[in-house]
């Protein structure tokens, strides 16, 4: 049928580039009319020829004729030989439209018709014919969806309409999938081994999910026993009993079949080895309880069984006594001891044998495989670096703000995660008025900076000016101002999630293969966490504030002697570290939920990322952020499900380090780390 089948493909495609001139709906009823006895009561042999005379007319509805044909919704009038597509309602009076206008031409009842069925060998046939009318399509909709329809159900008939959509295809992304989907047609279905493993080696290292899906089954295997290795046999692996490795009887395997052996498990313990001999027949089935029971209670005469009473027979003992007594007077089946089913078993191979019988074919595809396992490995591992990274700018762009706050000015503010917060609320709320989201985030950069930059000034000036040098009160006030910026966030937003919608040039993902791949919204923050670290250090080093706040921070009483506000630079570097908070907040909230509990998700990691770093040192707050983004994502790798377990052992790990570095990755020196 495969080599029939490829035949008809040639001579269709064939006649489809040949089509004459004259191509018309007159011939094609030409056609109808004179293989009328041939449509009709169609057969594998005699179809071929009306096939290739329907698509030598040229008629461009020859498609949907043969579709109808396939799907039996074929019909003709008895009285003149013609052919008619129906339509019905009452399943009485059938409307008959004619197969080369498409006009509807009267109504009969259904004693008029006849409904043609082909069988499944003609449908067969006529779904390879119409494959080659769909991949040589005018209309690259068309072609398109033929291609994907061939790779949901592939058939060894369609692989000769592939290779000839190859030679004819015009547009590159198309062409591009018709060759992988040819290969992975030519992989399964190939004629010659030669020409399956050339297409196997061509896969190798590529990282498609399709193409792992088609190269696995070709390593299918079953179970089987026999008492010596078959030689013939294209053995997957060689399975000891209730244990790994494959025996001492390794001495007799080639040593191809050895290579496969680098990963054995045990698959069958001693009990399943011995019910496959016992299905096989090489072995007497084990007598279960019930059996010998119930053949216990067969053989009970005189309140007697044997020389046992039924009475005695009260444990499992004296059951097991009294049928092998009868096994001895032959009136019951002997079961197999232990020892027995040992030496049956170990008298026996037991192999995984491939379904497919070439092993060269079977060879290819594991080395092919080895080669994208170990393309997966590494490309596993960028992407754990991408997710590293990317985690570690979030936790950057929400502890930059921190690191002016409790890094430069030694402040411990227990509220800087409700900044984050009502950054993330600013940005919402421009939204309600701006519904261009690009626009609206551009909007909101600055009116979360406002925002935030006000109340950190207002916390300043009401909170923190009164308590510096007082760290334990400092975060017990901050502590109690969060609760309150939490609660007063509830009673206006509410306790559900609201949305901060990314404009659409951020929505999906930078795909750079199957395995590796990055959101567009984490890669913007990447990008802002870059940004804002490049500006806060040019500000702290390269600007009067930055001088003045390092000033401060080193020595205030010096610092005023020398005209400086000590005051009103403490006011502006809070608010400076709240109001990037606020930036922060707007970047978080574009995939995190927007809620009252956003800030509180990022409090801890951002004091770590900024302890952990090296306090009052931005290169630290990077340091540090990376650092804890790898610990994270490193963890996370071997149980991704549980992300909090990651965190709890994440912070595990930063307080042991704590200990043997307890200024930070990157520690101040001189006066300004005493300070």
């Amino acid at each position: 049928m495969s080599r029939l089948a490829s035949i008809l493909s040639a001579l269709i495609l064939l006649a489809y580039f040949v089509a004459p001139a004259n191509a018309s709906p007159e011939k094609f009823a030409e056609v109808l009319e004179r293989d009328f006895k041939l449509i009709q009561r169609s057969s594998v042999k005699t179809v071929t020829p009306v096939l290739e005379a329907i698509q030598a007319s040229g008629f461009e509805n020859a498609q949907e004729f043969l579709s109808n044909w396939q799907e039996k919704s074929l019909w003709f009038r008895k009285e003149d030989n013609r052919f008619f597509y129906v339509t019905t309602e009452d399943k009485k009076t059938y409307t008959l439209i004619d197969v080369v206008t498409g006009e509807k031409i009267g109504e009969a009842g259904k004693r008029d018709i006849k409904q043609i069925k082909p069988n499944s060998g003609v449908r067969k046939l006529l779904g390879s014919a119409l494959v080659q009318f769909r991949l040589v399509s005018p209309d690259l909709a068309v072609r398109r969806a033929s291609l994907e329809s061939i790779s949901r159900d592939a058939k060894p008939e369609h692989l000769p309409a592939l290779r000839n959509a190859v030679e004819t295809e015009t547009d590159l992304e198309l062409k591009t999938g018709f060759i992988q989907l040819e290969r992975l047609l030519t992989m399964q279905f190939g004629e010659t081994p030669e020409e399956r493993i050339e297409a196997i080696n061509s896969f190798a290292g590529d990282l498609n999910l399709e193409v792992r899906a088609n190269l696995n089954p070709l390593l299918a295997s079953k179970l089987e026993v026999a008492s010596q290795l078959p030689e013939d046999a294209n053995i997957a692996r060689i399975i000891i009993p209730g244990e790994t490795g494959i025996g001492s009887d390794a001495s007799a395997i080639s040593p191809s079949v050895l290579s496969w052996f680098s990963e054995v498990r045990p698959e069958l313990d001693l009990d399943e080895a011995y019910l496959m001999l016992v299905k096989s027949g090489a072995a007497p089935a084990i007598v279960t309880k019930q059996e010998r029971d119930n053949t216990i209670v067969k053989n009970i005469k005189d309140g007697m069984v044997g020389r046992y009473e039924i009475a005695s027979l009260n444990t499992e003992e004296r059951r097991d006594a009294a049928y092998s007594d009868l096994v001895l007077t032959g009136v019951a089946e002997p079961s197999p001891s232990r020892s027995d089913i040992e030496a049956a078993v170990s008298e026996h191979v037991f192999f995984a044998r491939f379904d497919e019988p070439d092993s060269n074919v079977t060879d290819a595809v594991r080395n092919t495989l080895g080669q994208i396992n170990a393309s997966v490995r590494w490309n596993t591992f960028l992407d754990l670096a991408l997710d590293a990274i990317s985690l570690a700018s979030i936790y950057f762009l929400a502890a930059i703000g921190l690191a002016i706050t409790f890094g430069v000015m030694r402040v411990i503010n227990m509220a800087h995660g409700e900044f984050i917060m009502m950054g993330a609320y600013s940005g919402y709320v421009v939204q309600q008025f701006i519904t261009n989201y690009t626009l609206s985030i551009i909007v909101a950069i600055p009116v979360a900076f406002a925002v935030t930059f006000a109340a950190g000034v207002a916390l300043e000036r009401l909170v923190i000016r009164h308590l510096y040098d007082r760290p334990l009160e400092t975060l017990l006030a901050t502590f109690g101002v969060s609760i309150a910026l939490q609660q007063l966030a509830k009673n206006i937003f509410g306790t559900q999630a609201r949305p901060l919608t990314a404009p659409d040039w951020l929505d999906g993902a930078l795909v750079i293969n199957d395995v590796v791949s990055i959101s567009w919204i984490r890669i913007a923050i990447f990008g802002l966490s870059i940004l804002f670290f490049v500006g806060l250090w040019w500000t702290l080093n390269k600007t009067r504030l930055g001088l003045e706040t390092r000033a401060v921070v080193q020595n205030p009483r010096m610092a005023a002697s020398m005209g400086i506000n000590p005051d009103r630079i403490n006011m502006l570097t809070f608010g400076l570290g709240s109001g990037i908070a606020g930036i922060a907040g707007v970047a978080i909230g574009l995939y995190a939920k927007v809620t009252s509990e956003l800030g509180s998700d990022y409090i801890v990691q951002s004091f770590m990322t900024v302890v952990i770093g090296g306090v009052g040192n931005i290169w630290g707050t990077l340091a540090g952020a990376g650092l804890i983004g790898i610990f994270q994502k490193l963890i996370e790798s071997f149980n991704p499900s549980n992300t909090l377990a990651a965190q709890t052992y994440m912070i595990i790990i930063i307080i042991i380090f704590i200990q043997f570095r307890p200024r930070g990755i990157i520690a101040l020196k001189g006066r300004a780390a005493e300070a």
